[in-house]
């Protein structure tokens, strides 16, 4: 005969007590630091709906300036919330938590906090139909150039399951975006399918120009040293030089920090500083050497660069974006500043109040002033974050860049905010049609957010097809951070 299971009662009353008395305190401090920042995000939040969500976030935040891990495993052992899916509705899970431990001590909940839960819970699912035109499982597809004289391949893309279309404003023209449209209204109409369109800003990107050589060209390997510089004229010509799109940025950078190259592909540090011109020294390279072309990009990880993310060329592709578009990705945003200029140029452009933002969250500055862009962002029109996984990577490193991902998705969440996970998505299958088998992995953690990018390539029709259908099966496994538990079929 199985013994009885120990009652209540056979656990030390003190345990229980001290448990709801430190929840208790946890609570009542989160209340008070909530209200301290909803104070000072109230100048942004000037959508009403939106007040509910950035209260969440704003607990979130003052949530997890504790470390509750002590706690959440005695939660736990009482078979209580142990907050680690509290995301979206915080204070209502706390409540929960509080009031399940007053009941193993034998009172009686004052009230039920179900229709709170229920409230937040749908309000991120309201903000990404709002946005994306669908609550989770969105195909976001990079138009190629061709996407302007081939419809076919539009009609293509879309009969395999791309829900939003983006068009990157750093590449082609007034004329071309104007032609991708067409054809994706076109396919709209012959497939009956919705799909929105994001129309991308260049940003202030900093770029390499066509590198010079003292010599005949070669590889750069680690302890080589080359310049880099505004204009050739910069040159000593006793090293490879290379230029930059953006000398202001050149001027910002100190002796010791570090500057990449190409998607993290080569590392070098500042050994040296002069009037318009750097030398470096590579710390960072294969053994065979990199090849420095033209039009790579440049990173300056360790330089908090002071550069406005709204250009002059952003400016004049809004006047297009801002009539024609769906929502605009807002490339290199770092600061609510930032944010606030881009909101007054879409004012002044006549922006519907429906065209939407998305903040490409790409450097260490934004990811620092993440949930003040949020709120900035969604306090006056619809929102969204894409993860740009590749630029992170170079300015974090990449194991911060693969524990940050998840941070960024947990504050999203408590935004109730959709995420677009981009860079290099199943990219083998997009450029050479056969996969690897981390793509496919890496792409179901994806699922989580609210919209998977793919990017232009060769097969991208058939990544399409593929990526749709495994959201399909992963939706059924899981939720944000809560899997759902169907039939195990082994």
């Amino acid at each position: 005969m199985n013994p009885a299971p120990p009652a209540v009662t056979d656990v030390p009353s003190h345990a229980l007590a001290l448990l709801r008395c430190q929840l208790s305190e946890v609570m009542t401090t989160v209340e008070a630091d909530t209200a301290d920042v909803l104070q000072r995000w109230q100048p942004w939040l000037q959508r009403a709906s939106y007040w509910p969500s950035a209260h969440n976030l704003a607990a979130y935040l003052a949530l997890r300036r504790h470390d509750l891990r002590e706690l959440q495993a005695e939660l736990v052992r009482w078979g209580v919330s142990s907050l680690g899916r509290c995301e979206p509705h915080v204070q209502p899970n706390l409540q929960a938590a509080v009031a399940a431990l007053a009941a193993l001590d034998g009172e009686r909940p004052v009230q039920s906090v179900y229709s709170q839960f229920a409230e937040l819970s749908s309000r991120l699912t309201q903000h990404s139909a709002e946005l994306l035109g669908q609550a989770q499982g969105g195909v976001m597809v990079t138009f190629p150039s061709e996407a302007a004289t081939e419809p076919a391949l539009v009609h293509d893309l879309l009969t395999a399951g791309m829900t939003v279309a983006r068009i990157n404003l750093a590449h082609d023209g007034p004329t071309e975006w104007e032609a991708m449209l067409h054809h994706l209204q076109m396919a709209r109409e012959q497939t009956g399918r919705p799909c929105r369109a994001l129309m991308d800003l260049g940003g202030p990107k900093v770029r390499t120009t066509e590198p010079q050589w003292p010599g005949e060209a070669a590889r750069l390997k680690v302890g080589d040293e080359l310049e880099l510089g505004g204009d050739v004229a910069s040159a000593s010509g006793e090293r490879p030089w290379v230029g930059c799109t953006l000398p202001a940025a050149l001027a910002q950078v100190q002796e010791g920090q570090e500057v990449w190259f190409d998607d993290g592909k080569l590392g070098t540090v500042v050994v040296a500083t002069q009037p318009g011109r750097l030398t470096l020294r590579v710390t960072q390279a294969r053994a065979k050497g990199e090849r420095l072309k033209a039009e790579k990009g440049i990173n300056f990880p360790e330089t908090a660069l002071e550069l406005p993310a709204l250009t002059d060329q952003d400016r004049r592709d809004l006047h297009f974006a801002a009539q024609h578009a769906d929502m605009i990705g807002y490339s290199f945003v770092q600061t609510p500043q930032d944010v606030l200029a881009l909101l007054a140029a879409l004012d002044a452009e006549g922006a519907p109040a429906s065209l939407g933002i998305v903040l490409k969250i790409e450097t260490r500055l934004a990811v620092r002033n993440f949930p003040e862009l949020m709120v900035c962002a969604a306090g006056s029109r619809p929102c969204g974050v894409m993860i740009a996984r590749g630029d992170l990577a170079v300015e974090l490193g990449f194991s911060r860049m693969a524990e940050l991902q998840e941070e960024l998705l947990w504050l999203s969440e408590a935004a109730h905010l959709p995420v677009i996970w981009a860079t290099q998505v199943l990219e083998a299958l997009v450029e050479k049609g056969v996969p690897t088998r981390g793509e496919f992995t890496d792409a179901a953690g994806g699922m989580r957010a609210e919209c998977i990018m793919l990017n232009k390539g060769p097969y991208a029709v058939q990544a399409v097809r593929e990526v749709t259908a495994l959201s399909t099966r992963m939706h059924q496994h899981q939720h944000k951070k809560r899997p759902q538990l169907g039939i195990l079929e082994l």
